[in-house]
């Protein structure tokens, strides 16, 4: 540029200096906080402790209790054994044996515990008398039989006698047992008698043939089969049973007559199967007189304390029972019950 151009009046005017960029500001520092994670870390790691802790105490109490159980289990098992009661220094006193419910080899009034029971009560240098109480419509004939004639041995043995006393029912199989007592005692509307034997079952052809089932049974030996509900009957073996609990009954009338001896006032329909109210039972000989447990303690057997001599189930039996541990039992037992005596 000439020095000249700057005295130029007509010369351009110098283009002006651009501005400097503001400088960007300045931030300050932060310090970053730590995120609150610690507080509950450690809160997390307690529970979790505490609930371990809790756990394990929960398990060791159990097991603790599962092995309790054990001990008391098998303690109750050894401990009560049944007809094992003794009464040292108990006096004279009025035995007591009680004959409830079915009478069987599976149930409570089976030969193995009432024998054992009345054995007990016979020893017993205390015992004036034995009272069966009876309240049972009967069952096996083979059970009844064994006691019957345990009983029969044991008060030749020990010179005591056995009275019978009657609640609500004393039938079949139960007076069976009732006949080897020297006397029998029964309320006026108590159920006696039923001097009878029965083989009962179901026969399912009918049914089998509307269904169109066809029933396939192979047997070794001509009479295997025999009674089954899915085959039709035979009257070669309808026969041979009718004879065979023919046989049984008349053993049954047989123990009838030789107990109740000249007391018994026989008619046709004695030996039936028919019972009688206690009243009629007492007309017809097949009882004494009437009189409950408290009586002939008191009256009759004239020892007024009476001593249970009953078995009684254990812990263990009862528990077992609770859990079901009889329900596979149970089921075996029916499928193979075709057609009990009783």
């Amino acid at each position: 540029m000439n020095p000249s151009d700057d005295l130029n009046p007509f010369s351009p005017a110098p283009a002006p200096a651009p501005e400097a960029a503001p400088a960007a500001p300045v931030q300050a520092s932060v310090p970053v906080q730590p995120l609150a994670l610690e507080p509950l870390l450690r809160e997390f790691k307690d529970d979790l402790l505490r609930e371990r802790r809790s756990a394990r105490r929960w398990n060791i109490g159990v097991r603790l209790g599962w092995l309790a159980l054990f001990v008391f289990l098998v303690w109750s098992a050894f401990s009560a054994q049944p007809g094992a009661k003794t009464h040292p220094n108990a006096g004279p006193h009025t035995a007591l044996v009680e004959v409830r419910g079915e009478i069987a080899v599976d149930t409570e009034a089976n030969a193995e515990n009432l024998i054992g029971a009345i054995k007990s009560a016979m020893e017993d240098g205390g015992s004036e008398a034995v009272v069966l109480r009876i309240n049972s419509p009967g069952g096996s004939p083979v059970q009844a039989g064994i006691i019957n004639d345990e009983i029969r041995r044991l008060k030749a043995l020990h010179k005591k006698k056995v009275y019978a006393v009657v609640e609500e029912m004393c039938a079949s199989g139960a007076y069976y047992i009732a006949a080897a007592a020297d006397e029998i005692y029964v309320d006026k509307a108590s159920l006696v008698g039923s001097i009878g034997v029965l083989m009962d079952g179901f026969g399912f052809t009918g049914l089998m043939d509307k269904l169109g089932v066809e029933r396939r049974l192979l047997t070794a030996g001509e009479n295997k089969g025999m009674l089954d509900p899915f085959s039709p009957q035979n009257d070669k073996q309808t026969a041979y049973a009718k004879a065979m609990i023919g046989q049984i009954h008349e053993q049954f009338i047989q123990v009838v007559r030789e107990g109740r001896g000249d007391r018994l006032k026989e008619t046709p329909e004695t030996f039936s199967g028919l019972f009688w109210n206690g009243e009629e039972a007492v007309k017809l000989g097949l009882a004494d007189a009437f009189g409950n447990l408290d009586f002939v303690a008191r009256e009759v057997v004239k020892a007024e304390h009476v001593i249970d001599y009953t078995p009684q189930e254990n812990v263990a039996e009862r528990l077992a029972k609770q859990f079901g541990a009889s329900i596979g039992q149970g089921a075996v037992k029916a499928l193979r019950q075709i057609a009990p005596i009783r």
